[in-house]
């Protein structure tokens, strides 16, 4: 890699509850702004026109938008139809699976359930399996 072994172990070693891939670039940007205060680099002009600094600061622009696109937690439209799905089809079945007027005295339906049990048991469970 670009890392030296003993950038490497100093690299290592550090504690750091948060992610540790920025160090590099901040011993990148040290070594500009030592290079600048050695007289390496003539004025402050060139340093902040100096194109790999330009560089890096151009990707932690672009890695901040990444976070941000991380941090924001975007619904999945492929939840949120499966979801209305469900519901669409519990309501169809409450109204489908209605019994005949019992007093009409169709053969063959006769009135034995008067809450559709299997109907709420089928919802819980794809309620449920959504949440999974």
């Amino acid at each position: 890699g670009l890392m030296t072994p003993e950038e490497h172990k100093k690299f290592e070693s550090l504690n750091s509850p948060h992610n540790k891939f920025w160090i590099p670039c901040v011993w990148f940007s040290n070594l500009a702004v030592k290079a600048r205060n050695e007289g390496r680099i003539r004025d402050s002009v060139l340093l902040h026109s100096f194109s790999p600094l330009q560089e890096l600061n151009t990707l932690r622009s672009q890695c901040g938008r990444l976070y941000g696109y991380d941090w924001i937690s975007i619904p999945l439209v492929y939840t949120q139809v499966v979801t209305v799905a469900v519901y669409s089809f519990f309501l169809a079945c409450l109204i489908g699976r209605q019994f005949l007027d019992p007093e009409k005295a169709y053969p063959g339906h006769e009135l034995d359930l008067f809450v559709p049990v299997f109907t709420f048991l089928q919802f819980f469970f794809y309620a449920g399996w959504l949440k999974v």
